[in-house]
This record gives C-alpha cells, sequence and structure tokens, in this order.
C-alpha cells in the first residue's frame, strides 16, 4: 500500500508480516507453544520467567519488597525470557502460562506446584500469601480498584501510546494522537488522586502502587518511550512527586534491575539467584 493511500480491510482478516519489526511480526494468532524447551529450575520455592519490562518489574519490585521485610520464604530464582527471540513461546513457559506473556510464577513450596501468570495474579497471590502489601476492609476494595485501574489502563499506555510513538514502522498522527490523549488522561486520573493521598490507594504502600509505578512512574521520570517532554509530564506534579518517592526505595531499585539485559552494566541483572547477584552490580555504580 502506498503512503497516503487509505487502508480498507479485506473481508476477511489473513496474517501477512511484513518488513523486519521483529516486535510487529512475533505475534500469531495461534496460542500454544512453538517449540519444546523445558524451563531451567533452580533451587529457591518461587521461581520466576519474566523480563525487566514494566509488566516484570511489577513482581520483582514486590519480592525484593517482601525481602526487605526480612521474609526469607520470599527468596527466588529468576530466569529470562526473552520476548524477542520468542523464548515465551517454548513448552516449558507456555505450561506456566499458556497466554505467552511474563511475568509467570512457579510456586513450588506446596505438595504440588503452583503457577501464577497475569502481573495482577502474581501480586495478588504473593500478598496473601505473606500477608503483606494488601490491607483488610474498605483499605483492601480500594487497593484492588486501583489495582485493576492499571491492569485495564496500562495497555492504552503500552500497547497503544508506546508502540505507535516508539515502535511502530511509521509514525502515524491518528494512532499517536489518539492514545497520547488516553495517556495524559489516565495521568491526569492519577494525579487528582495523588493530590489527596499519599500513595496511590490511600495512606499506605500497597501491591497497587507496585503496579502502577514501573508504567507511570518509570513514564513521568523519562524512563519510558522518551516521552516526557511531548507527554508534558511536569504537568501531572502530584504523580512526579509520588514516582520520585516509590524509586527511592531501595526495593525499587533493585527489582526494577532483575531479568534487564539492557542499560547501563549497573542496572543489569539478567538473572537474579541470590541477593549477591544484584549487589555485585550495584557495586559497579559510579559513586
Amino acid at each position: 500500500m502506498s503512503v497516503g493511500t487509505p487502508y480498507v480491510p479485506p473481508k476477511i482478516w489473513r496474517n501477512e508480516p511484513r518488513g523486519d519489526n521483529k516486535w510487529a511480526n512475533i505475534n500469531s494468532p495461534e496460542a500454544g507453544a512453538r517449540y519444546e524447551q523445558a524451563l531451567p529450575v533452580g533451587e529457591h520455592d518461587l521461581q520466576l520467567y519474566s523480563l525487566g519490562t514494566p509488566n516484570g518489574q511489577k513482581v520483582t519490585i514486590m519480592l525484593e519488597e517482601l525481602l526487605a521485610l526480612g521474609i526469607e520464604a520470599a527468596e527466588y530464582d529468576a530466569f529470562l525470557i526473552n520476548i524477542g527471540e520468542a523464548e515465551q513461546f517454548s513448552s516449558g513457559f507456555v505450561g506456566v502460562n499458556p497466554n505467552s506473556k511474563i511475568p509467570a510464577l512457579l510456586d513450588k513450596s506446596g505438595s504440588e506446584a503452583v503457577n501464577v501468570f497475569e502481573s495482577a495474579s502474581i501480586l495478588v497471590y504473593l500478598a496473601e500469601k505473606f500477608e503483606q502489601f494488601l490491607p483488610q476492609g474498605a483499605a483492601r476494595t480500594q487497593t484492588f480498584n486501583w489495582l485493576f485501574w492499571a491492569q485495564g489502563s496500562a495497555p492504552f499506555l503500552g500497547g497503544g501510546f508506546g508502540h505507535f510513538y516508539a515502535y511502530a514502522d511509521e509514525k502515524q498522527a491518528y494512532p499517536i494522537n489518539r492514545f497520547a490523549m488516553e495517556t495524559k488522561r489516565q495521568l491526569d486520573v492519577l494525579d487528582k488522586q495523588l493530590a489527596e493521598h499519599t500513595f496511590v490507594s490511600g495512606e499506605t504502600y500497597t501491591i497497587a502502587d507496585m503496579a502502577i509505578w514501573p508504567w507511570y512512574g518509570n513514564l513521568v521520570l523519562g524512563h519510558l518511550y522518551d516521552a516526557a517532554e511531548f507527554l508534558q509530564v511536569e504537568n501531572y506534579r502530584h504523580v512526579v512527586r509520588w514516582a520520585t518517592m516509590i524509586e527511592q526505595r531501595e526495593a525499587v531499585q533493585r527489582g526494577r534491575m532483575v531479568n534487564r539485559s539492557w542499560g547501563e552494566a549497573w542496572e543489569q541483572v539478567p538473572e537474579r539467584h541470590s541477593a549477591d547477584d544484584i549487589d555485585k552490580v550495584l557495586a559497579l555504580k559510579p559513586a
């Protein structure tokens, strides 16, 4: 189709990959494993298979927060799943998450291993397992409100705005403008909430903050899509205040490094099997 020619959908859609954009071509309309390969297994009860994207950071931040509280049973092995190389379509990974999306967790602590997938489900599972970061009563409902707000809203930021602004082969005004408007609306929703509360769901740090910060916190701090100026994120001063506060937590700094294989050397911990794996990398950070 030549530039400027309107797209007319065919009567029947067909998957016709084109170009060399692996992010546009990696998916398929068919689910399931594409090849046989078992997942590696470490020594801890909790086995995480993930990548240090915002969705992956949610879970590693949660695990590092639990460890910061001294909960030894939250020790975990984190194995890198390179989605650019289609490792999420191995038979082993599909066995843990049939949806072939990171993150995926396997808990071996019981008589039978439990597989947990979808980042919000993992956060709730760990919060209930260790009785942390999920308050009771009305505060629990507010935490769930914002946790599921994130699950419903972030795809418009990531798969919508982020894809068309940063990853699409061609910059197109309509999708960028549509998703930029929605992203700014979401930032305004958060800003109004945070104008009245220290944390997203109230005065307590919860899994709602852990779910929202990797997307919206990274965005307003300039760590996501290089879009801070485009979106004028400084206008959302309450979000910036909150994002800066969360970023200063040691567990957040540690968690966002895990399963990361890009950036500065002191930011990358592709695999994590003990606290030492993070400590050794942090030692490389310039003073």
